[in-house]
């Protein structure tokens, strides 16, 4: 459905992404950000069903900067080694591609981002430090614990699994306690990457529910 296309940051560095538009004019754009495993088939599929609601969507390859192209499944080799672009994250390079994607779709109307697991992290800091923005959605983050005193701009919506191995249910307190203004839901024996089907951590009910709620949260403040 969609095309990979090209960015280019403020900083003048050219980064590639994957765009899906839908078959009628677009009701609003949604700025997908990768987990640390690139912009995959996984990522590429939320853009293509956001293209099916009426949304276009554009997901940045922010470890481009890092290694071109990068792509990864989910096997543990693979994890391993989808962990060494994490392991001292340029966050400001991530909000300057995840910005050069804002201002790619912005021309179509209202701006919403969402990420997922590193890309939940930008989704949130996204929210807090770029413009462009209308709302902003986080799937289990794991640094927003260490932001969490930084003030989103715009309506957020955070989700989370109980049983997320990475995140304790601890580190999702403090976030609930520091931003109360912040709608974060917390699902049941749901485990990290719970949102993806191609993870084997994936968990149906727990998706549904997250991505009836993201649709709504979306519905409420992507508007013109």
């Amino acid at each position: 459905m969609g095309q990979n296309i090209k960015l280019t940051a403020s900083d003048g560095f050219q980064l590639g992404a994957y765009r899906a538009d839908p078959t009628t004019t677009p009701k609003a754009a949604v700025v997908v950000v990768q987990e640390i495993f690139g912009v995959n088939s996984h990522i590429r599929n939320v853009c293509d069903r956001f293209a099916v609601q009426g949304y276009t969507a554009i997901a940045p390859a922010i470890f481009d900067r890092i290694e071109p192209n990068f792509q990864s499944g989910y096997s543990p080799d693979e994890v391993t080694v989808a962990r060494k672009f994490v392991a001292s994250p340029d966050w400001d390079a991530f909000l300057r591609d995840t910005q050069a994607a804002i201002d790619a779709v912005k021309s179509v109307g209202p701006v919403g981002v969402i990420g997922f697991c590193l890309g939940g992290s930008v989704a949130f800091l996204a929210a807090t430090r770029l413009g462009g923005l209308t709302s902003a959605i986080g799937y289990y983050g794991g640094a927003v614990t260490r932001f969490s005193d930084e003030t989103p701009k715009v309506p957020t919506l955070l989700h989370y699994g109980e049983k997320d191995s990475g995140i304790p249910l601890s580190d999702v307190e403090i976030v609930r306690a520091k931003r109360p203004d912040v709608d974060i839901f917390v699902y049941d024996n749901a485990q990290h990457g719970f949102n993806c089907d191609e993870r084997a951590s994936y968990d149906k009910a727990s998706a549904d529910i997250a991505r009836e709620r993201s649709l709504g949260f979306f519905a409420k403040h992507l508007v013109r």
